[in-house]
């Protein structure tokens, strides 16, 4: 199964999922009034819309390049992981503005043990869904299905932070007969909203950053000049390496000095193998490398990744 499609099955997984567990807990938030219940089903239904965002990314971005879109459809999956981000910020101010109106005027809770329940149900499926989306989306590089990964796996702590305030409120209002502590209901809920704020902070940075064409990390492009120079002495040197990131998508370019003897034909393979090898390397780059010949001059743009020594550099002087 190619990358495209094993990541539009695992988005299409985390809708019905969401689907299902956004019903659920609506139902029984509903049922026993509970606002951290009630909460958590917004923040399931953050991540359903989320989750439709990134279906719709992955398929888009996953279409070749065209007329109109000569570098791809990366982006979409940037933009796709923005805008999520930016939903579950609106999620938690809702959140937080229900939370802080019941803490205001507490209600008796009725039937909690059913609360617990679909808390319990809850982390465990997006425990496993998102585990599934990790995985796939580290595999194939896939911003928008990290990032409904991260939604996800962010519910399953806020979901157990619910499930572990209603039970407390449960087992204490059982040992304290006729004291109520209705309060630790929103106060749940609220840590729940300071939670996805967090999240929703590091997915924005994390998704927008490509689409302000950012270089590659630092890792990576360390790698890619080792990589180069690993050709000398057939490559005397390099300069204006830029490095750019869409999607999955990465776009490599630099400028290679050789030897002014050295034939075409000898010169245009070096450039098939290194595209070859970055291209294995970082699957889904785009290599665009221009040959210049090598004089021995060392102007200011190229002295910084010079392969040659001193000697050699005078060698060459004379010879050009």
């Amino acid at each position: 199964m190619d990358n495209a499609k094993r990541k539009a099955n695992v988005a299409l997984l985390s809708v019905i999922s969401n689907t299902t567990l956004v019903l659920l807990k609506l139902a029984i938030g509903l049922f026993i009034g509970s606002v951290s219940v009630i909460s958590e089903a917004i923040h399931s239904g953050v991540d359903l819309l989320a989750a439709i965002i990134a279906w719709i990314a992955v398929r888009t971005s996953g279409q070749p390049a065209d007329k109109e879109h000569p570098f791809g459809h990366g982006k979409v999956e940037n933009i796709s992981g923005t805008v999520e981000a930016i939903l579950i910020f609106f999620a938690a101010a809702w959140i937080i503005f229900e939370a802080v109106k019941k803490l205001l005027h507490p209600e008796p809770l009725g039937a909690v043990g059913w609360g617990v329940g679909v808390m319990l149900a809850s982390a465990l499926a997006n425990m496993m869904v998102s585990h599934r989306l990790f995985k796939v989306g580290k595999e194939t590089d896939s911003v928008a299905l990290q990032a409904d990964a991260w939604h996800l796996r962010t519910d399953v702590y806020t979901s157990a932070g619910v499930m572990g305030g209603l039970a407390l409120m449960w087992l204490a209002e059982a040992v304290f007969k006729g004291v109520h502590f209705h309060w630790l209901d929103p106060v749940a809920a609220i840590l729940v909203a300071l939670l996805i704020i967090k999240a929703a902070y590091h997915l924005t940075m994390e998704s927008a950053r490509d689409l302000l064409d950012v270089s590659l990390p630092e890792d990576e492009e360390n790698w890619i000049r080792d990589y180069i120079r690993s050709y000398s002495p057939s490559v005397r040197g390099f300069h204006h390496l830029r490095t750019r990131k869409a999607g999955s998508d990465r776009f490599i370019e630099f400028h290679m000095r050789v030897s002014s003897g050295m034939s075409v034909e000898e010169s245009h393979q070096i450039t098939e193998d290194m595209t070859c090898d970055i291209r294995n390397r970082y699957t889904g780059s785009t290599v665009t490398i221009h040959i210049e010949p090598c004089h021995g001059d060392c102007a200011p743009r190229c002295i910084e990744n010079c392969l040659l020594d001193d000697g050699e550099r005078s060698l060459v002087s004379r010879k050009a």
